[in-house]
């Protein structure tokens, strides 16, 4: 039900696609129109020709201020940054989902398995008569029991510690099976670690499998916190018993007695004080805590069927304390991502206590950090919520609507929120969350139908390398956005100015009815040519090493903002500024009279608009720093300028490319000059970062 009716919602990166696509529409149109009503005010417009002439040139010039290319490269960088995530183990289901991650601000995480390394293992029994620890790790069935270090061997304890094993493995689905030299499990690792701790008391496997036959079974649920099974006891003719086994805190609440050396005695309160306290210990130690009970049904009653007509009236047995160790590679996770501005929240169904000192342990939060339980966070909205999800880093005990209600309080409060899970109930807020990410190796089917990512090796550290990898795509496609508009706006500046400006640099002086610094053929050239290999290639640019000390972006920050805009503005103009000069140094008259006719002047215009452009590649590398910094590091990027400078060269010498773009031939002065023009974009763009860093100091 509450996966049917959560809704996902487009991804930022999707909303500022779609913004930047309306936003482009709109100048274009203004654009096409402001320089088609130029050139029909400024030139003499007289015949149908004349006027279609002028048209294309409104209509090459829209092609030119959109970047036609911006799905295409932005398809092939996030669909590459998905083959490198891939081999980090994380699989993308969404293109898109690449570039939300990278802008996660809240990484909520789910603690066993992805925080730890799911192998659940009884470490200590405590019953009525005391304390045992179990020795061993892992699911291979080696250990002993012992007390103060010594074997044990006291019978009373040795009876009720049977009693707690024999029970938590009646209460269980988990398979325990041996290939060759390994041991592995099917089902849930905390079942599994019952059957491991049984099998390390000798002959109680046989005796229990020997002894009790299933009847039937009420699973557990994340709102009971219990699983039940009936049984039919084979040695006492045939006794129906409950066997139930949960959180120690839920099942106590369902006890009123409780078997101490081989005897039921009634529950007293101090005793359920002694109880919750021991719960507390384990808890404290960073132990899982589980509690087993049970319930013989009286001569003649029904084996029940439901939950509350089962769970009742319960036989307290003991608990245990089960250890699941920290993943070794996940605190340094955890500190990357803080380092990186990424808050990092633990939901777990486990003991508050437990939750939070596996989170110090972490880093994730201070020990003795306050927590957010399931039965809290149902008495809180509005803002009282917000302010809890914001500031309480571990959420322990919580259900499926509780995780849900955190997505969506975290959202609410602006952030992009991760979310991982692995079963059923983590579905419904992975849905919701930003990017939800389900565990590939315990993860139900349906969790990983919910997400947009899956781990290969439910490893938190996967998560964070994800993140890494985000960022650094993000920052690419703010690179290659950058090279396109700003080359673009280049384009657009040149024939608006170069309209208006006709009289001055001599392009009125051509005889040409429609005088235009550029052919609209010149124009889809130029954009056929940059627009695709250099910004491909600046979309594959390395990551800064800063990439993961930023903080994470804001949900209201735009992909481009008045920053980028004005650094836009500014290369467009120089652009404009120094091809309409190269325009006027081919021109005879003009301001710098130059000696040249229409063709060699616009070739030489045609030249350097293009080389600008090369040369700008290296200045849309960043905003801020220097385009010198790790100037080799992209071969690829070297190869695109080189193949599209080739491209250019055969373009202005070959005679047979002549005709078709209207160029003519250049000598090696005049190439030189187009060079050296447009290598001031460079300059110029170097000279603005030098001056803003000043002024920000």
């Amino acid at each position: 039900r509450l996966l049917g009716r959560t809704k996902k919602e487009s991804t930022p990166l999707q909303n500022e696609v779609s913004r930047i696509g309306r936003m482009l529409g709109l100048a274009v149109i203004a654009i096409a129109v402001v320089v088609v009503g130029t050139i029909l005010i400024t030139a003499e417009v007289e015949t149908t020709s004349d006027l279609v002439d002028v048209m294309l040139v409104g209509v090459s010039l829209a092609v030119a201020a959109v970047p036609e290319g911006l799905p295409a490269i932005l398809s092939v960088v996030l669909a590459l940054g998905v083959q490198r995530m891939a081999r980090q183990r994380a699989i993308v289901k969404k293109l898109s989902s690449v570039e939300t991650l990278g802008s996660a601000s809240v990484i909520c995480s789910d603690k066993t398995g992805t925080l730890t390394r799911n192998e659940m293992t009884i470490s200590t029994v405590l019953t009525a008569s005391g304390e045992v620890r179990v020795t061993g790790s892992g699911y291979r069935p080696e250990g002993e029991l012992l007390i103060d270090g010594r074997p044990l061997e006291d019978p009373v304890l040795l009876e009720e510690v049977r009693a707690v094993l024999a029970a938590g493995c009646l209460a269980n689905d988990a398979v325990l099976r041996r290939e060759g030299e390994e041991w592995t499990i099917q089902g849930d690792p905390s079942d599994a670690a019952f059957l491991v701790a049984e099998a390390k008391v000798a002959g109680l496997s046989e005796a229990r499998e020997a002894r009790f036959e299933r009847l039937r079974e009420l699973p557990f649920t994340s709102e009971r916190k219990l699983m039940s099974s009936v049984e039919t006891d084979l040695e006492r003719g045939g006794e129906i018993a409950v066997v139930t086994k949960g959180a120690p805190d839920v099942l106590l609440s369902r006890c009123t007695a409780e078997r101490v050396a081989g005897e039921v005695r009634s529950l007293s309160e101090s005793r359920r004080e002694e109880i919750l306290a021991g719960l507390e210990r384990l808890a404290d130690r960073a132990l899982r805590p589980l509690a087993v009970a049970y319930r013989p049904l009286a001569p003649g009653e029904r084996p029940p069927e439901e939950e509350s007509a089962a769970e009742r009236e319960l036989v307290f047995l003991g608990m245990v304390g089960m250890i699941d160790p920290a993943r070794p590679e996940a605190r340094a996770a955890v500190a990357e991502a803080k380092r990186a501005g990424v808050r990092i929240v633990m939901i777990t169904g486990d003991h508050p206590s437990t939750g939070a000192r596996i989170a110090g342990d972490l880093g994730i939060a201070d020990f003795g950090a306050a927590t957010l339980t399931g039965l809290e966070l149902e008495g809180l909205e509005g803002e009282a919520l917000t302010q809890a999800v914001r500031e309480v880093s571990v959420c322990a005990r919580v259900s499926p609507e509780h995780k849900l209600r955190i997505v969506d309080a975290l959202q609410a409060d602006e952030q992009i929120v991760a979310m991982t899970g692995d079963g059923v109930n983590d579905a419904p807020a992975l849905k919701s969350a930003d990017i939800g990410v389900a565990m590939g190796v315990t993860g139900t089917d349906v969790t990983k139908e919910a997400a947009d990512m899956i781990l290969a090796d439910d490893n938190f550290a996967t998560i964070v390398a994800a993140v890494r990898e985000g960022r650094a795509i993000f920052g690419n496609i703010r690179k290659f956005l950058r090279f396109l508009l700003s080359s673009n706006s280049g384009e657009v500046f040149t024939m608006f100015f170069g309209v208006v400006l006709a009289g001055l640099i001599g392009l009125r002086d051509t005889g040409e009815a429609i005088a235009v610094p550029l052919v609209a053929t010149q124009i889809l050239w130029i954009n056929l040519l940059t627009d695709s290999a250099p910004a491909l290639a600046i979309g594959v640019d390395p990551p800064s090493e800063d990439v993961m000390r930023r903080p994470p972006r804001r949900l209201t920050e735009r992909v481009i903002d008045r920053e980028m805009w004005r650094g836009i503005v500014w290369v467009g103009l120089v652009m404009a500024a120094i091809t309409l000069v190269a325009l006027d140094l081919g021109l005879e008259g003009g301001i710098l009279g130059g000696s040249g006719d229409i063709d060699e002047g616009r070739t030489m215009a045609f030249t350097t608009l293009v080389l600008a452009q090369l040369f700008n590649c290296f200045n849309a590398r960043s905003d801020r720093a220097s385009a010198f910094r790790d100037l080799f590091t992209n071969r690829f990027l070297w190869g695109a300028i080189a193949i599209s400078a080739a491209l250019q060269v055969a373009v202005v010498q070959l005679p047979f490319l002549n005709d078709a773009f209207s160029t003519t031939p250049l000598a090696l002065g005049d190439w030189m000059v187009c060079v050296g023009l447009a290598s001031i974009v460079l300059w110029a763009d170097e000279a603005k970062k030098l001056l803003e860093g000043r002024l920000r100091r």
